[in-house]
C-alpha cells in the first residue's frame, strides 16, 4: 500500500499514511472533535516521539499505558483530548495484534465483499457507522481497496464526484469543498433542531 495522500497537508505525514496501514487507520481513529489535518498528522507525530519511521501494532500495544498518554500529551498535543485518544489508540492496537496478528493491512486485503469489509471495520475499537464508512470510503477512492459492493457499503460517502468527508480530500480545493459541505450539514441540522424547538410551549 503506498499511494500519495493529502489529508495532514504535511508532506512528512502525509508520506507516512500513504505508505502505512496501521497510520492510516489510527489518523482515521483520531479524526473527530479535532480538525482533520490535525488528526491526521496524528500518525507521523506519535511515530517520530516513538523514534521510529513507522507505527508498530505491538509495540504500541505493549507501551505503558501512563507514558503513551504523556506521549500524546506533549506539546503541542496529538488531540485536544490526547488522554482519551492514546486509550482508544492502545485498544485499536491490541485489537489488531490478537485478530490480525499485528497487521492493520489485513483487515481488509482479503475482504470479498464490501459489507464485509464494513463489518471488519464496524468491529475495531473506536470504530462507529460513520467512521467506518468513510474509512471504506477512503480506502476504496484513494487506496485502490475496492472489494464488490464497496461503494454501496461506504453509503453516501463512497459516492462518485462527492465531498463529504476525509474520502474527497486530494488536496487544497477539495478539502475546502469538503469544509463547506460539513458546515452547511451542521447549519441544517441546526436549523431543524430549532424548528423542531418551537411550539406553542416554546413560545410562551
Amino acid at each position: 500500500m503506498t499511494t500519495t495522500i493529502h489529508l495532514a497537508q504535511q508532506p512528512e505525514a502525509d508520506e507516512l499514511l500513504g505508505r502505512s496501514p496501521l497510520a492510516a487507520l489510527v489518523g482515521m481513529l483520531l479524526d473527530q472533535q479535532v480538525p482533520m489535518e490535525w488528526a491526521f498528522s496524528g500518525p507521523y507525530t506519535i511515530a517520530q516521539r516513538m523514534g521510529a519511521d513507522d507505527l508498530d501494532a505491538h509495540e504500541i500495544a505493549a507501551y505503558d499505558p501512563e507514558d503513551f498518554v504523556a506521549l500524546l500529551s506533549a506539546k503541542p498535543a496529538v488531540h485536544r483530548y490526547p488522554g482519551s485518544m492514546a486509550k482508544r489508540v492502545q485498544q485499536l492496537c491490541h485489537y489488531l495484534v490478537d485478530e490480525y496478528g499485528g497487521d492493520a493491512s489485513a483487515v481488509w486485503s482479503d475482504a470479498a465483499t464490501g459489507k464485509e469489509l464494513l463489518d471488519r471495520l464496524l468491529a475495531l475499537p473506536g470504530f462507529g457507522k460513520q467512521k467506518a464508512q468513510i474509512f471504506l470510503a477512503l480506502l476504496g477512492k484513494q487506496y485502490g481497496v475496492r472489494p464488490e459492493g464497496w461503494r454501496e457499503a461506504a453509503g453516501a460517502y463512497g459516492e462518485e464526484g462527492s465531498y463529504r468527508s476525509a474520502a474527497d480530500i486530494t488536496g487544497p480545493e477539495s478539502l475546502a469543498k469538503v469544509r463547506a459541505y460539513k458546515q452547511e450539514a451542521k447549519r441544517a441540522a441546526k436549523t431543524a433542531k430549532s424548528a423542531r424547538g418551537t411550539g406553542p410551549s416554546a413560545a410562551e
